[in-house]
C-alpha cells in the first residue's frame, strides 16, 4: 500500500474514536435521563409501542435491566402500559407527552451544544466538507433493525 492509499481499517478506528468521543462529549451534559431510560424512550417515541422484552433486544439488555429501566420510566411518569392487545401475558408501553417532551428537551440542547462548537471551530467550508462526511457516514450505516 502506498503512503497516499487510506488504510479501511485505521480509518474504521478513527472514525469510532471520534464519534465514540463525541456522543460522550455531548452526553456529560447534565442530563435529565439516564442514557438507559433516554435509549428506551428514544424507541418508543420514534417506533411506537413495545414490550419490555422488545425494548431489551433493541437496546441489546437483558429483559431484567430493562425491566428496572422500565419501572424508572413507568415511575416519572414518561410512559405508560397497558395489556397487550392479543397476548394476556405481556404489556405494551407508550410514550406519554411528558416523556416525548422531556427526550425532545434532552436532544435539543445536545444538538444546541453541538451547533455553538460547530459554528464557533469550523469554517464555513469546513462546516460544508462536514455536512458532505454525513452523507457518507449514513451510507456506511445499517438501517435500525426492525423486529
Amino acid at each position: 500500500m502506498s503512503s497516499s492509499e487510506i488504510d479501511p481499517h485505521q480509518l474504521a478506528a478513527d472514525l469510532r474514536g471520534a464519534l465514540g468521543n463525541l456522543v460522550r462529549h455531548l452526553r456529560t451534559e447534565e442530563s435529565v435521563l439516564p442514557q438507559p431510560q433516554a435509549g428506551a424512550l428514544g424507541w418508543l417515541v420514534r417506533e411506537g409501542p413495545h414490550t419490555t422484552a422488545e425494548l431489551a433486544d433493541r437496546q441489546n439488555v437483558r429483559h431484567q435491566s430493562m425491566a428496572r429501566t422500565v419501572s424508572q420510566l413507568l415511575q416519572a411518569g414518561l410512559i405508560t402500559q397497558e395489556p397487550h392487545p392479543t397476548d394476556g401475558r405481556k404489556l405494551v408501553l407508550h410514550a406519554t407527552p411528558a416523556g416525548i417532551a422531556t427526550l425532545h428537551d434532552q436532544r435539543t440542547r445536545r444538538e444546541a451544544r453541538l451547533a455553538t462548537a460547530i459554528a464557533e471551530q469550523l469554517t464555513p467550508e469546513e462546516q460544508r466538507t462536514l455536512g458532505e462526511a454525513l452523507t457518507l457516514v449514513r451510507r456506511i450505516t445499517p438501517p435500525p433493525r426492525r423486529l
